[in-house]
């Protein structure tokens, strides 16, 4: 027997908790984060910093999608994306969700304490609070420039695996942390299109709900061209070589020519196939900052 989002559950798997921590999103955030810890070093960092490092930034990243679940539960379920959510459904109450939130919190604030070094912990906690508090209680539904400002949180992972496996912060860290900052908006915002009236129907001010599609879709284009530039960067301070811009240039050329079509409208599904694309061009990417930096020494042998 299910509930609404605020009533208590009759039940609740372990699937459901699950999907409170938004696995996929964690997935790929511990992706960048494993290639925060590999770039750090040219040799392989060791077990443990690789498996607790990355277990407790995973379970604060868990926390933190949790409490978003909690914030939005009134929301989720009048938008397609979210409704099958397990607190929109009813599978697990609020209050037990809070509680889970903070048992995974403070477990995995406290591995990283323990096993790793204290600057990693404090900069994971922030930038929890930085996406479950500063951004889902307040940005989110304050500014339609929620997510770029918010998008700072989100684009924590790599310095917080750096810092893991070296202790210290390093400018090539924040350099990847630029990355992720500046490809958020239109990886956010081509969603933002495709679902423009579920968020004009919940109140919330996205962008091309408060400033129309067209604007939206030049701002796409805008950053698309900002995130090609920095992308560049890593190759021009020395952090990485020519395998790596070949790449970032490869795929940047794509990601523009998606934002091209959605400002032509030349195709019919632009927007979500945009969002769709922006994924694996982050995942390809750092997998190619990740194959240049373990080859680039055998071809500076040569």
């Amino acid at each position: 027997m299910k509930t609404n989002a605020v009533g208590v559950a009759a039940s609740a798997s372990w699937k459901d908790y699950l999907e409170l921590c938004k696995p996929k999103v964690v997935a790929l955030m511990l992706l960048t984060s494993v290639i925060g810890m590999l770039l750090a070093t040219y040799s392989l960092p060791s077990w443990d910093v690789l498996i607790l490092g990355n277990l407790g930034i995973g379970l604060m990243a868990g926390s933190a999608a949790a409490i978003n679940h909690i914030v939005d539960r009134r929301i989720d379920i009048h938008m397609a994306r979210t409704r099958n959510r397990p607190i929109a459904q009813g599978k697990v109450d609020a209050y037990s969700a809070l509680a889970f939130a903070i048992i995974i919190g403070v477990l995995g604030m406290a591995i990283l304490m323990v096993y790793i070094n204290s600057l990693t912990a404090w900069l994971t906690l922030a930038s929890l609070i930085g996406y479950a508090l500063i951004y889902t209680l307040y940005l989110k539904r304050a500014t339609p420039q929620n997510i770029v400002i918010g998008g700072l949180a989100g684009a924590a992972p790599p310095l917080l695996g750096w810092t893991a496996s070296t202790g210290y912060i390093d400018p090539n860290a924040l350099l990847l942390v630029l990355i992720i900052f500046a490809w958020t908006p239109p990886h956010f915002w081509a969603l933002a299109i495709h679902r423009k009236e579920e968020y004009a129907s919940v109140g919330i001010p996205m962008l091309p709900v408060t400033h129309g599609e067209r604007f939206t879709k030049l701002h796409i284009l805008l950053y698309t061209l900002i995130l090609i530039v920095i992308t560049v960067f890593p190759y021009l301070t020395g952090m990485s070589g020519v395998i790596y811009l070949a790449s970032a240039m490869l795929l940047g050329l794509r990601f523009l020519q998606w934002s091209i079509r959605m400002i032509r409208n030349s195709h019919k599904d632009a927007a979500i196939s945009t969002f769709k694309f922006s994924i694996s061009y982050l995942m390809l990417l750092f997998v190619a900052l990740i194959v240049d930096h373990y080859t680039r020494p055998f071809l500076l042998a040569m």
